[in-house]
């Protein structure tokens, strides 16, 4: 196959062509459009934002995967994130903040375990000393490193990727010192309190792995971002921001096709020459973000095969796949006060051994670990009037759902949810389940069914100590295997979170600006 026969048959060419429209896609498409690139982002649903989207049951329209997005601030503490929506895209969409943390809760009655925290770091630092008396000194000196891990982050992000390694050394020394180890290897050279440790790591969950395995970069600039700044969520659900965006590519001169599929990506000679979509059209082109997955695109986009290298293949393989999700969507007929619901956030723990309750997301039972959320806390009219909207999180590793036999996938996800509704009501003592109006269940499958996401993986790859932030950031150019290729979204180098997908679009849109420049240079 010769560039040139293939060049025959190009119905259209676009400078880049963004594969899938979820955070990651949009936020690329974006900064590409605004800065007049000629930009095609193909989508294989009939709507913006994969993951980030909403559906309606009955009279309550629910929010499918966020819980809460971070770097988001407000003035004059503005994180990336509404930097980049209000400075940088001017995109037209309202967020609420969230009023708490969390309420932590543990089932296991020897754990004496049920605390509710506020944001803001000296607020965080003055509850846990109220919850674990003695432990002032040194959470604080661990909230500390948090904050210069924090800092090193964004001076990296400001240098462009090119930091000065004297300041590195000078003034993020411990940065670098704790970049390799686990949050659990770290918070554990600290003399903090095991039930101080706890609230400190509860927000394990939203990164997947138990806290052994769990890179400290990520979780501490997670965690203090959160603390510095709070938590938000979209007063029209992630759909609202996520249709924002597409309007905003129109207005600039974007094109996005709908229902149409990337099924190749044409490579010849190690270099990206075109895509061809499910509706048969051959777009050419010398430059792809993809917002799917890298297993996805070498095991079934690139075309020819031969055309991916072999460390690609031995790169995606060598890391561990993230988990997926197990939701339960209720619209209850009562309001959440007269529910009892008095927190936006729910944490319920059979145990507080991360371990151990990561190891329970490889069983088809009710895992020992849920994050659940009462939308109504945070926006009250999510719904209408005398009715809330609760739903209820936990994570299963995806293999376990593939040998699940069709005729008892309904009885076994049913099954699931009913558990988990006994373990949220037996934790709070809130009475949810005698005032079910809707339900709806989603499982591993029906993740995978709706966005095509490898195994209905949510998680993207596990940011294990060896694979998190800051070496996926240090190999990030050495990965760029196929020229003119590059990726966005959960599975990218930024790592899984709706923050981090949004960022990770916007630093790829960047990458290919400059390597565009390149190319316009060397012809």
């Amino acid at each position: 196959m010769s560039e040139n026969n293939l060049s025959q048959s190009f119905s259209e060419t676009y400078d880049v062509v963004v594969i899938g429209a979820g955070n990651g896609g949009l936020t690329a498409a974006t900064q590409l459009a605004k800065e007049g690139v000629k930009v095609l982002l193909l989508e294989q649903h009939n709507l913006p934002g994969g993951f980030a989207t909403s559906f309606v049951r009955g009279r309550f329209e629910f929010e499918p995967t966020m819980h809460v997005l971070a770097a988001y601030g407000k003035p004059p503490n503005l994180g990336p994130v509404r930097k980049m929506f209000e400075e940088d895209f001017k995109i037209d969409a309202e967020f609420y903040p969230v009023p708490e943390a969390f309420r932590a809760i543990s089932l296991n009655p020897d754990d004496n375990f049920n605390v509710v925290m506020p944001f803001g770091v000296e607020e965080t630092i003055n509850k846990i000393e109220e919850e674990v008396p003695g432990s002032k000194e040194s959470v604080t000196k661990f909230i500390r490193l948090c904050k210069e891990a924090a800092d090193a982050i964004m001076y990296i992000a400001d240098s462009e990727g090119n930091p000065d390694k004297k300041v590195l050394m000078k003034e993020y020394s411990n940065f670098l010192k704790t970049a390799p180890y686990s949050v659990g290897r770290v918070i554990d050279t600290f003399d903090i309190p095991e039930k101080a440790k706890s609230i400190l790591t509860a927000y394990w969950v939203y990164l997947g792995p138990p806290v052994s395995r769990t890179g400290f970069t990520i979780y501490s600039t997670m965690l203090y971002s959160l603390l510095s700044q709070g938590a938000y969520i979209p007063k029209y659900r992630s759909h609202g921001y996520t249709s924002a965006f597409d309007i905003k590519i129109r207005e600039l001169g974007g094109k996005i096709e709908y229902n149409t599929k990337a099924e190749r990506i044409l490579v010849e000679n190690g270099k990206v020459i075109g895509v061809e979509t499910s509706k048969g059209d051959k777009i050419k082109t010398n430059f792809v973000i993809s917002n799917a997955s890298p297993t996805l695109v070498y095991n079934k986009l690139i075309y020819p095969k031969e055309e991916v290298p072999e460390i690609a293949y031995k790169q995606v393989n060598a890391r561990t796949h993230g988990t997926s999700g197990f939701v339960v969507y209720l619209g209850l007929d009562a309001s959440a006060e007269e529910l009892g619901f008095k927190e936006y956030s729910y944490f319920v723990f059979d145990t507080l051994d991360s371990e151990e309750a990561y190891e329970s997301f490889g069983k088809l039972e009710a895992p020992k670990a849920q994050a659940s959320m009462c939308l109504n806390l945070t926006i009250p009219d999510c719904s209408p009037p005398g009715t809330c909207i609760f739903s209820i999180t936990t994570l299963f590793r995806p293999e376990v759902w593939e040998d699940v036999k069709e005729e008892d996938y309904f009885k076994l996800k049913t099954k699931i949810a009913d558990q988990l509704i006994a373990k949220f009501e037996k934790a709070t003592g809130i009475s949810v389940r005698d005032h079910i109006e809707e339900i709806e269940i989603a499982t591993p499958q029906t993740w995978a069914r709706y966005t095509g996401t490898y195994k209905g993986i949510i998680y993207g790859y596990e940011p294990d100590p060896w694979d998190s932030l800051i070496p996926r950031m240090m190999t990030m150019e050495e990965e760029f295997y196929i020229e003119g290729l590059k990726f966005c979204g959960g599975f990218s180098f930024q790592s899984h979170g709706y923050s981090t997908s949004l960022v990770s679009g916007q630093i790829a849109a960047f990458l290919t600006l400059l390597d565009m420049e390149k190319k316009g240079e060397e012809e």
